[in-house]
């Protein structure tokens, strides 16, 4: 089995090792076996709803057990969902005030609109001083997407997964290069690997939001993480800023001087077809998300075993703002706490949070299924990862997302449904060249707000 982008932020945790394990979950909702009913009753108790899918399922699922174990007055009612019917079922529960205590999400976006129609709590005071501890074993890059206008409305928990420069040392042997340093290196490349007959990069843009991670790195890279957090924050024309139209402007530069594939607008991600363009040989490298390390692992014969696969951060751009420590893609999930619930519930819902959802076993469990937790102590964990290739992975994950001075959330979740449709159906045109980087940010700024 494969893991796909869309597999991932449904199933979210099975990145790395557990590639092959994201199997589908039912169609739901199913209760949780051993779960208590009734809960939200005098009894303090609290619903919860998450997704299916293994081995995230069974990680979440044996929290709540713990939980559930050591407060038989106030235990948590769990009902599951497969990803789509999770994503229209919340939504519509929330808005009709008969949501779950407890909101499991991406945070961004989605948050942002449920701290809009005051359906969430605001947990600012209760996590800078109750619950420091907690806050202080987090990664700091992972607080952003929990936050809306400078308050924290939600908790990270479970994993983080960065996008990554893969490449395939054997195509810079070819060429007797050395993995690109700075975004100056990567157009000097271009032309030595297309004269080799090896494609540049990967790409498979039919799927539109691959070509998002590229725009995300260069917006970072060029006009720092302050540039994409005023187009978030709704700053008018934001997506006309210099450094956008800069970024936007090499980035078109870099397709006309043949830097990706041949037909890549025709090539989909969830097919796995761009992983096989590097794995195979085809291209030197490829920028995408860590889930895709398990697949690779799986399907290129020797690639990953042999030691042929090379990785890193997306190198910085000479004259440009961002930090080079700066990463993007999933810095966690994220719980939140539903503010039509009782006090009570919303007592076990914080005592859940603190207590279980990073607690050590937890931590162990999401490290055991080839992913690495959003907290500090997973690095304790690692050395139990005997295999070396997933070992050095898995230290480049942690050390990537906990060195991180921002970790951007993908754009897509990031921004209102509205913006997110219209950013992927602009980067598409983008990259076909079909419309200017003036253009590009003309039709964003339109949709600000929305």
């Amino acid at each position: 089995m494969t893991t796909s982008r869309r597999s991932f932020l449904g199933l979210v945790g099975g990145g790395a090792l557990a590639a092959g394990l994201a199997a589908c979950g039912s169609s739901g909702p199913t209760t949780t076996p051993g779960s208590t009913t009734g809960a939200g009753g005098a009894g303090g108790g609290a619903t919860y709803w998450f997704l299916t899918g293994q081995p995230q399922q069974a990680i979440r699922e044996a929290q709540v057990k713990r939980f559930n174990d050591a407060n038989p007055d106030s235990k948590i009612k769990t009902t599951e969902f497969q990803n789509d019917a999770f994503k229209q079922k919340i939504k519509t529960a929330i808005g009709a005030g008969q949501g779950p205590t407890l909101i499991w999400g991406w945070g961004g976006g989605g948050l942002k609109a449920y701290v809009e129609a005051n359906q969430v709590e605001d947990l600012t005071d209760w996590i800078n001083t109750e619950q420091k501890a907690l806050k202080d074993s987090i990664f700091p890059s992972a607080w952003g997407a929990a936050t809306v206008n400078g308050k924290l409305y939600a908790v990270p928990g479970e994993t983080v997964t960065p996008i990554v420069l893969f490449y395939d040392k054997r195509s810079f042997e070819k060429i007797g290069a050395e993995p690109p340093q700075s975004w100056g290196d990567i157009l000097d490349l271009v032309p030595k690997f297309n004269d080799k007959g090896i494609a540049p990069f990967s790409l498979g843009g039919q799927s539109r939001w691959t070509s998002m991670m590229w725009l995300e790195f260069l917006f970072d890279r060029i006009g720092g993480s302050e540039l994409f957090q005023s187009i978030y924050d709704g700053k008018k024309d934001g997506w006309s800023d210099p450094s956008a139209i800069k970024a936007l402007e090499e980035m078109q530069k870099l397709i006309k001087a043949n830097g990706f594939v041949k037909g890549f607008s025709s090539i989909t991600a969830d097919s796995n077809a761009d992983q096989a363009l590097l794995y195979t040989g085809k291209a030197a490298m490829m920028l995408h998300g860590a889930w895709t390390y398990g697949g690779m692992k799986a399907d290129g014969k020797d690639f990953v075993t042999g030691g042929h696969l090379g990785y890193m951060n997306f190198p910085p751009v000479d004259g440009g703002k961002g930090d080079p420590s700066n990463t993007v893609g999933n810095p966690g999930q994220y719980m939140s706490i539903s503010s039509k619930a009782t006090d009570g519930e919303k007592q076990t819902a914080k005592k859940f949070i603190a207590n279980n959802t990073l607690d050590d076993a937890t931590v162990d469990a999401w490290v055991k299924s080839g992913s690495i937790p959003v907290v500090k102590s997973a690095k304790d964990k690692l050395p139990s990862v005997t295999d070396k290739n997933d070992n050095a992975w898995l230290n480049f994950v942690y050390d990537t997302a906990a060195n991180a001075k921002s970790f951007q959330q993908s754009w897509d979740q990031a921004l209102s449904p509205t913006q997110a449709e219209t950013l992927l159906d602009n980067i598409a045109k983008l990259f076909q060249l079909s419309i200017s980087p003036q253009q590009f940010a003309t039709n964003m700024n339109a949709v600000i707000g929305q």
